[in-house]
């Protein structure tokens, strides 16, 4: 079945996911891995680690994982397996070949990180990551101050100059720069990725980047959770729904 005779209603699931053509560009939280408490507990898993493999031989190189972690714990729980990646949201990317570019850190990241630390010490139960790149306040273990986290990195953004990026229970304060949906496009320019069609599967608002990059170059996105306002086209209902979906490729 060709793109073209596919029903792309926005709640409607995918199609069975054929390869020959396909380009699959997957975030990671919320869609290969479940989302959890702290973002240290994602660990590696026997089934995405064997179903990553097999699409990496099908799809002849062309996945790439495009997620807000960093590039060494995109690693760590995919253990290796995934050699194309943009990580922190496309600030970091690794090519298909192993070539590294980066970013360079706003010079106002290490007080990004201070202030959102001192915020945190007087509300217990969020946590701060910091990225190099972008510093992360996550508010899932206090979700009574969720609009007080987004209000104190909101006046961090407007003093610092920094890109404030909302979440799933996060938000994010990160070096103005390449987006996710970016980095679809820098990939689709080099092979393997060359004049296939992009598939990008995500689960939070970070991803719409992601979503409309796919659908402007000729493919789609699939949201995973809960239907809302997206820019995907297709939708899978959980993490576990896409590995299966994943799974079944051909």
């Amino acid at each position: 079945m060709s793109l073209t005779e596919l029903d792309l209603r926005p709640d409607a699931p995918p199609a069975p996911l054929a390869l020959a053509k396909a380009a699959l560009f997957l975030d990671l939280d919320g869609t290969l891995a479940p989302i959890a408490a702290r973002p240290q507990d994602v660990v590696p898993d026997p089934r995405r680690t064997g179903i990553l493999e097999t699409l990496m031989a099908g799809l002849q190189g062309r996945l790439a994982v495009v997620s807000g972690r960093t590039l060494c714990d995109i690693d760590r729980i995919l253990e290796g397996r995934v050699v194309a990646v943009a990580a922190v949201h496309g600030l970091v990317r690794r090519d298909a070949n192993g070539a590294v570019t980066e970013t360079q850190p706003h010079p106002a990241q290490p007080d990004a990180v201070a202030a959102l630390r001192l915020f945190a010490a007087g509300h217990p139960g969020m946590l701060v990551e910091d990225k190099n790149l972008s510093a992360t306040l996550h508010y899932r273990g206090a979700p009574e101050h969720a609009r007080a986290a987004r209000q104190e990195a909101e006046r961090i953004a407007a003093r610092t100059g920094l890109a404030l990026q909302p979440g799933d229970m996060v938000v994010e304060l990160r070096t103005p720069g390449p987006t996710k949906g970016d980095s679809v496009e820098a990939f689709l320019a080099h092979a393997p990725f060359t004049g296939a069609v992009p598939i990008f599967l995500g689960d939070d608002f970070t991803d719409e980047d992601g979503f409309a990059a796919a659908e402007r170059l000729g493919g789609y996105g699939v949201l995973v959770g809960p239907r809302r306002d997206t820019a995907a086209r297709l939708r899978l209902d959980d993490v576990d729904a896409a590995l299966a979906w994943l799974e079944a490729a051909r």
